[in-house]
């Protein structure tokens, strides 16, 4: 038996690397966009627009769907793990401590947010996707963090993952309410109930609680879904309900799967832009609402984190965790700037599936998500070994 789970194991403790997850990320996401613009692009397009599921249920979505609703529901409930675990036993437990990433992840909605308005304000641009460059990719920009800056200290991370997990859990709260198109409101009363059934249960701890956990987590999601709220909603609220003891064994077990499958296979069939007719780079280029994401993820973000940081320093002592220096907090805004999983899913929801707009808004997603990675791995590389102080 221990010679038969060898091998699984191994690969299960591979893809908890950080840098694994990243290079699967990025590799799905090239797959896709040169699948999408080969000759076959017609079978990938098919193949995201295969249906499965019980329709009876409505539950007859698409394969990219499921993607979107499903597997990035997996991605925040480990998310939603890593960072109760930081909140609640970890350095960002004490509130001057968590109030400098967590400000940063603010500043660094609402900067990026004000820079899309600002372009499409100024042209005819259109205002629907205003969210799509205030979101960071957790995976990726931990992935370049690892690769990038060995050098830098223990607190960066800390600081870049309170900060983009908090960022997302935000995004997720813009897309619960600007982007919900009808509300149910009694399949999302009734998910409150799997939701307790849930917490009780995991509280409980017990040695066969692990096969209860599973169908009610199934339970809230198909509730959520059903209510018309984005099915990711489901996975945060689930992971807050963990204690923390019992979530550090749910994340070791579950982050393989999130970044070995959920998170790839998201971006596999989210980054498949065609850069030909309407999605082309000319007409990105001429785009307000590609100029717009563009402007936000490079520029927004590392403003938008630098500035909140130093008012909520000025204003309240806070202290980095860590002790990072002024540095580090650049590395971190530009770090912020790539954007790739859900600013993918927010591109998809504000402006719909194949539309000139949202072909370019997920274009750009892509090409400031790689413009920050590569700015960042620069400042990063350059940084001194000891750190200077702000």
């Amino acid at each position: 038996m221990t010679m038969r789970w060898a091998p699984s194991r191994r690969i299960a403790e591979i893809l908890r690397a950080e840098t694994v997850g990243g290079v699967l990320l990025l590799a799905a996401a090239v797959v896709a966009l040169g699948w999408a613009n080969s000759p076959w692009s017609a079978a990938y397009e098919r193949l995201g627009a295969l249906r499965i599921g019980p329709a009876a249920w409505h539950l007859d979505l698409t394969l990219a769907a499921w993607a979107a609703d499903g597997l990035l529901a997996l991605f925040f409930f480990v998310a939603g793990l890593e960072l109760k675990r930081e909140l609640v036993a970890g350095e960002l437990r004490e509130v001057r401590r968590a109030v400098l990433p967590v400000a940063a992840a603010v500043g660094g909605m609402v900067v990026p947010a004000l820079l899309y308005v600002l372009v499409n304000t100024a042209g005819p641009g259109d205002g629907r996707g205003w969210a799509v460059p205030t979101a960071t990719d957790i995976a990726f920009a931990l992935a370049v963090l690892a690769v990038a800056g060995s050098r830098a200290p223990a607190g960066l991370r800390t600081f870049l993952l309170t900060l983009a997990v908090v960022d997302d859990l935000l995004a997720i709260g813009v897309i619960a309410v600007f982007y919900t198109a009808h509300l149910a409101v009694l399949p999302l009363l009734a998910a409150l109930v799997p939701l307790a059934a849930f917490g009780w249960v995991a509280r409980r701890g017990g040695r066969w609680d692990g096969w209860l956990l599973a169908p009610l987590a199934l339970a809230v999601w198909l509730l959520v879904h059903a209510s018309g709220v984005h099915a990711t909603v489901a996975g945060v609220l689930l992971a807050f309900l963990v204690p923390v003891h019992r979530g550090e064994a749910l994340e070791h077990r579950l982050r393989p799967v999130s970044a070995g499958f959920a998170v790839p296979v998201f971006a596999f069939f989210a980054a498949g832009v065609s850069l030909s007719g309407a999605a082309s780079l000319g007409a990105a280029v001429r785009s307000p609402v590609a100029l717009g994401v563009l402007a936000g993820l490079v520029l927004g973000k590392p403003v938008g984190v630098l500035a909140a940081t130093w008012l909520t320093r000025r204003l309240t002592g806070a202290v980095p965790p860590g002790g990072l220096a002024r540095r580090d907090l650049v590395a971190a805004g530009l770090l912020s700037g790539i954007g790739f999983t859900v600013s993918l899913l927010i591109a998809e929801l504000a402006f719909g599936a194949g539309t000139p707009a949202g072909e370019q808004a997920r274009l750009a997603v892509l090409a400031g998500s790689c413009v920050s990675a590569a700015v960042a791995v620069v400042v990063l590389r350059r940084r001194p070994a000891i750190p200077d102080r702000a």
